[in-house]
C-alpha cells in the first residue's frame, strides 16, 4: 500500500539552497524533517549505541536531556556523545526533590532563545525553582493532601503573568480520589468510577480573589512575602465556594477517559470488572455509540491491550495488542452524516509462526506417554510480541518495539513504520538484551534513540543509540551517479558539486546540488 516514488532528497536540497521555500513560514523546517525521515528510513542508515550509563536512581528524558539523581544533574543527547549541561548542588537533610516540571512554549517565541524548555524543580517544602521559559507557557502541578482532597499550582506567562493555587474542597466536590488538568479542563475523578470535567478557566474568573506574580512581593493574609520562596509559597488565592458548572460526567472503570476524533468523541470501558478490555467509543455531543463502536481484541495474555487517540491529531485511535496494532479511523456512515462508525485504516501484525502450538507430555500409571497439544499464550515471551508503540511527530513515523525471548534473554529491535498507511520502514535491533520482567522505555527522538530499564535491586540503565554512517545517492542521469557519505561525528560543511555532460549537438548542462554533514 501507498505510493511507490520515494523523495528525491537531492532536488529538495537544491531547491532549499536555491531558496524556494525562504519566503513561506515553517515549509524549510518541514523540507528538512521530510530530508532526515528519507536518511533515517534508508537501508545503509545505521543506528549505533555510543553511550552507556548506569544509575541508583530513576532516569528520565524529555526533549533531548537525560535527567539523572532526581533531576539533580542534566545531560544532553544532541551532542555526539552525550554530554553534562549542569549538576545543581545537592540539597539539604531537610529537603529532598520530590518532582519536577517542565517548561515549555511554542517554537516560534523561542527563537531569540539559547533553550525552548526549562526544568523546574519542587522540593519537599513546596518551594519552585522556576527558569524562565519565554511566552505563552502553561504549568500545572498537583499536590494530594493528607485528606482526600488536591491542591493545584498553577501557572500561565502570556504576557500578564499569573500564578493560582486552587484547594479542592471536600464539601464541594466530594470525596475526590485523583484530579489532574489538561488543556484548560479540570478532570475530577471518584473510587466509584465517575469522571466529571469543569472549566479551569470559568473556575478562575469567578473564584479567583487576587493574582500572584511568581517571585514578586506579595502581601497575603496580614503576612508579606515572595510568591514561590519558603516559608511564603504559594497563597490558595483561588477558592472555591460553590459549585461550578459541570461541562461533562460519565462513568468508567478505574476512571479510564480520553477525549479525541473528528467530531469529538471519547473512549470509555464501562464500569464492571467483567468488561475489562471492552472498549466503547461514543459521540460527546449526546452519548451516542459509534457504529462498530465497540473494541475488543480477542486474545489471551497476561497483559491487557490499551487504546488511545493517535497524538497526530488525525482523530484515528491507536489499538494495540501482544500481536497486532490496530490503526482505527473514524468517519461519517454513509446516508447518515449524524451518526459516525469505526473502521480500520490499517493493521501492523507480529511475526509470527502461524499455529504455533507446544506439547505437553505425561506418563501415565502404566508408562504410557501422553502427548496433549496446548496454545501458547498471545504475549508468551518466545513469540514477538508488541510491548511499546509510540509517534514521532517531527518524522510522521510509527515506532513499534517488539520482543521475543530467545534462550535465557530477550531481544528488541525498534520499528518505523509509515504513520499514513502502516508500511515497515525501517528496523533497528538494540545490542542489550531486554528482561520482560522489568520495566522499559525506549524514545525515539529524531536521529536519537534512547532506550531507559530498570534492572534488579533498583539499577537503571540508560543506551542512547545515534545515527551514524548515512549515504545518500544522487542521481542526474541513468548514466551518472554520487554517493555522498554523511556521519553525525564530523564538522558541518557545504559544497556544490557541478556534473557536467558533454552532449552531441546539445549545450553542456550543469547539475548543482549541496553536500551537507547531518548533525
Amino acid at each position: 500500500m501507498g505510493p511507490t516514488q520515494k523523495p528525491n532528497v537531492c532536488r529538495q536540497l537544491s531547491r532549499r539552497a536555491l531558496g524556494f521555500f525562504s519566503r513561506d513560514a515553517g515549509v524549510v523546517q518541514r523540507t528538512n524533517l521530510g530530508i532526515l525521515r528519507v536518511l533515517v528510513c534508508q537501508e545503509s542508515t545505521k543506528f549505533k549505541n555510543v553511550w552507556t550509563t548506569h544509575s541508583k536512581s530513576p532516569i528520565a528524558y524529555e526533549r533531548g536531556r537525560i535527567y539523572f539523581d532526581n533531576y539533580r544533574c542534566c545531560v544532553s543527547s544532541v551532542a555526539s556523545e552525550p554530554r553534562k549541561l549542569y549538576e545543581m548542588p545537592k540539597c539539604s537533610k531537610s529537603e529532598k526533590i520530590e518532582d519536577a516540571l517542565l517548561w515549555e512554549c511554542p517554537v516560534i517565541f523561542e527563537l531569540g532563545h539559547s533553550s525552548r524548555s526549562h526544568c523546574s524543580q519542587v522540593s519537599s517544602k513546596q518551594m519552585f525553582s522556576i527558569g524562565p521559559a519565554g511566552r505563552h507557557s502553561t504549568a500545572y502541578f498537583a499536590v494530594p493532601c493528607s485528606v482526600p482532597c488536591f491542591t493545584f499550582f498553577t501557572h500561565r506567562d502570556s504576557g500578564d503573568q499569573q500564578e493560582g493555587d486552587i484547594y479542592l474542597s471536600p464539601q464541594i466536590f466530594g470525596n475526590v480520589t485523583d484530579a489532574t488538568l489538561s488543556h484548560g479542563i479540570l478532570i475530577v475523578m471518584y473510587s466509584s468510577g465517575l469522571v466529571r470535567l469543569y472549566s479551569f478557566q470559568a473556575i478562575i474568573e469567578q473564584f479567583m480573589q487576587q493574582k500572584l506574580d511568581l517571585g514578586c512581593a506579595c502581601r497575603w493574609g496580614g503576612t508579606a512575602g515572595t510568591v514561590g520562596e519558603a516559608p511564603f509559597g504559594i497563597p490558595c488565592n483561588i477558592k472555591i465556594t460553590d459549585s461550578p458548572p459541570l461541562l461533562f460526567e460519565v462513568s468508567s472503570l478505574e476512571n479510564a477517559f480520553q477525549i479525541g476524533g473528528h467530531p469529538w468523541h471519547y473512549i470509555i470501558t464501562p464500569n464492571k470488572k467483567k468488561q475489562k478490555g471492552v472498549f466503547h467509543i461514543c459521540a460527546l455531543k449526546d452519548n451516542s455509540l459509534a457504529k462498530n463502536g465497540i473494541q475488543e481484541m480477542e486474545c489471551c495474555s497476561l497483559e491487557s491491550d490499551w487504546i488511545y487517540f493517535h497524538p497526530d491529531a488525525s482523530g484515528r485511535i491507536i489499538h494495540v495488542g501482544p500481536n497486532q496494532v490496530k490503526v482505527l479511523k473514524l468517519n461519517e456512515v454513509e446516508n447518515n452524516s449524524a451518526q459516525h462508525q469505526i473502521s480500520e485504516d490499517f493493521v501492523i501484525l507480529a511475526n509470527r509462526e502461524k499455529n504455533k502450538n507446544e506439547n505437553l507430555l505425561t506418563v501415565t500409571a502404566s508408562g504410557r506417554v501422553v502427548k496433549k497439544k496446548f496454545n501458547l499464550l498471545d504475549d508468551d515471551p518466545e513469540q514477538e510480541t508488541f510491548k511499546i508503540v509510540d509517534y514521532e511527530d517531527e518524522l510522521d513515523l510509527l515506532s513499534v518495539v517488539a520482543v521475543t525471548q530467545i534462550d535465557a534473554e530477550g531481544k528488541a529491535h525498534l520499528d518505523f513504520h509509515c504513520n499514513e498507511y502502516g508500511t515497515l520502514l525501517k528496523s533497528i535491533p538494540l545490542e542489550e538484551s531486554w528482561d520482560v520482567t522489568y520495566s522499559h522505555e525506549v524514545y525515539f527522538d529524531r536521529d536519537l534513540v534512547l532506550h531507559i530499564e530498570q534492572k534488579p535491586s533498583r539499577v537503571f540503565s540508560c543506551y542512547v543509540y545515534q545515527m551514524i554512517n548515512v549515504k545518500l545517492i544522487m542521481i542526474n542521469s541513468a548514466e551518472e551517479k554520487k554517493v555522498l557519505t554523511y556521519s553525525r561525528h564530523q564538522e558541518i560543511s557545504s559544497r556544490v558539486h557541478k556534473f557536467k555532460r558533454n552532449t552531441r549537438n546539445k549545450p553542456k548542462t550543469i547539475f548543482c546540488a549541496i553536500v551537507f554533514t547531518y548533525f
